[in-house]
């Protein structure tokens, strides 16, 4: 009777001890800064090429088609990202995907794209808590907002990063840098370069801030994923709701609102992320 007490004591100062040690872990990570001043109507994207890099992923040729693209918000805090990817692998999930230091070279090497984008240097681990984003690499877009399941053929996403930015000049900056599509294993399938493709210009209209993604109860970001929705579904609407005003809504739930000719310019920018 006494061992058995006295190894149920043991069980629990094992477990408080360990409890305090992922907690000092988790606040000894470095944060991320939160990017206020993104360049408004900026509009990057990355489309993946018509062959993978890792050719046993597909031995008959082909790859994972997709793209993503991403757009600052109206208010330049953050960054809206979509995700549409299709042609999926029929193994080797959960994938995942990241923002890569490096661009992709001309002969598609994906291993020349080095580490994930990581400005505050915190390293893969301990693994990214999407409940505390940031504390996650910058560039650990999967980490954060979800992995890609294995037995599908499709996945799209969108969600409001506050840490990557399309502002030059600084480290969370991916404008000129690439991404990769990995297996579980961080095998690296393919990847693609972030180019700019349009730029509007909302700073001649007035936009209204869009509403944040849901959030947990610790304030950690959630998404909207979907990995059924065929390639086709249009992610964004355009509707006019009175000749003086124009409302976009884009993928992320957000609506923005502008008038006369300059939401024009404004939509022209969001509909480049189809």
């Amino acid at each position: 009777m006494r061992s058995t007490a006295a190894f149920s004591l043991l069980c629990a100062a094992v477990g408080v001890q360990v409890a305090k040690a992922q907690s000092s872990t988790a606040s000894a990570l470095p944060k991320a800064s939160a990017v206020t001043n993104n360049p408004p109507g900026l509009v990057y994207k990355a489309t993946l090429p018509a062959e993978a890099w890792f050719k046993p992923a597909y031995p008959e040729g082909g790859n994972v088609q997709g793209e993503i693209t991403a757009v600052a918000t109206p208010e330049q805090a953050g960054v809206i990202f979509q995700v549409k990817f299709s042609n999926l692998p029929k193994a080797g999930g959960p994938f995942t995907y990241h923002l890569h230091v490096a661009p992709v070279p001309e002969n598609g090497n994906c291993t020349e794209t080095l580490a994930h984008l990581d400005p505050t240097i915190r390293g893969e681990e301990p693994p990214c808590d999407p409940e505390d984003a940031e504390t996650c690499q910058v560039g650990d877009l999967s980490g954060k907002y979800g992995k890609i399941p294995e037995g599908q053929d499709t996945f799209t996403a969108s969600y409001v990063d506050n840490y990557a930015s399309t502002l030059e000049g600084i480290g969370a900056f991916f404008g000129n840098r690439s991404f990769v599509f990995h297996y579980s294993n961080k095998t690296r399938i393919t990847c693609a370069n972030f180019a700019p493709v349009a730029y509007g210009s909302p700073s001649e209209s007035t936009c209204e801030q869009p509403q944040p993604p849901a959030t947990t109860a610790s304030g950690a970001p959630s998404i909207t994923a979907n990995v059924t929705v065929p390639h086709s579904t249009a992610p964004t609407a355009v509707q006019t709701t009175a000749p003086a005003e124009t409302s976009v809504t884009t993928a992320a739930g957000s609506s923005i609102k502008a008038g006369g000719a300059s939401a024009l310019a404004l939509a022209a920018a969001v509909m480049f992320m189809l």
